[in-house]
């Protein structure tokens, strides 16, 4: 197995996962600022030309969520996944895909300080709303699926970290109490050393 990873993109949360995990992968650095054998490479693999990628055997998986929840059911021993039939598997992928579709948007736009023209037509709507959806889904306790820590909290609470990191999210306590319960996570602190 191959992780396509770079230390400043959204491969750490891949790195974090494949840390949870604690499996046997091959990490190859890719450096996105100079056109290399690498990096062309890297686009024959992902058309994007983006990291993560996770190459198993001949399965290619690109985008953080899928990569997650790829690995997640791979290996169901680890538990990072409720169980196929379980009737948390609705929450659990509501968590792994508002991050990407929904969450992530909005902020990448606030943060470079542009407001969409037509909010209603956004998959996001206005940030009163994507604001309001971060705290309601944020746990007060624990995990997003309560006691059972799974990639959800990954995709969901990575993000979350990382935005409060860079400045682009300001936490609410609830926020804050949460990322606080993600970062004493030691494979996360292995993963994301650099940003903490």
């Amino acid at each position: 197995m191959k992780h396509y990873y770079n230390s400043m993109s959204r491969a750490v949360t891949t790195d974090w996962m494949l840390k949870e995990l604690d499996i046997k992968h091959e990490q190859i650095q890719i450096d996105l600022t100079v056109k290399s054998e690498e990096l062309l490479h890297l686009q024959q693999i992902n058309p994007m030309g983006k990291v993560p990628i996770l190459k198993d055997a001949q399965t290619v998986v690109t985008e953080v969520a899928a990569i997650c929840a790829y690995l997640a059911d791979k290996y169901p021993e680890k538990k990072l996944a409720p169980e196929i039939h379980s009737i948390d598997r609705g929450t659990y992928y509501r968590y792994l895909f508002v991050t990407g579709n929904t969450i992530e948007p909005a902020l990448t736009l606030a943060a470079a300080q542009i407001t969409h023209p037509k909010p209603a037509t956004a998959g996001w709507g206005d940030m009163t709303r994507v604001m309001s959806t971060l705290e309601a889904l944020t746990p007060t306790t624990n995990w997003a699926l309560g006691n059972q820590f799974t990639a959800a909290d990954i995709v969901f609470g990575g993000l979350l970290a990382s935005s409060v990191v860079f400045g682009i999210l300001e936490a609410s306590p609830k926020v804050a109490a949460y990322i606080d319960r993600i970062q004493q996570r030691p494979a996360y602190q292995d993963a994301c050393r650099a940003f903490i």
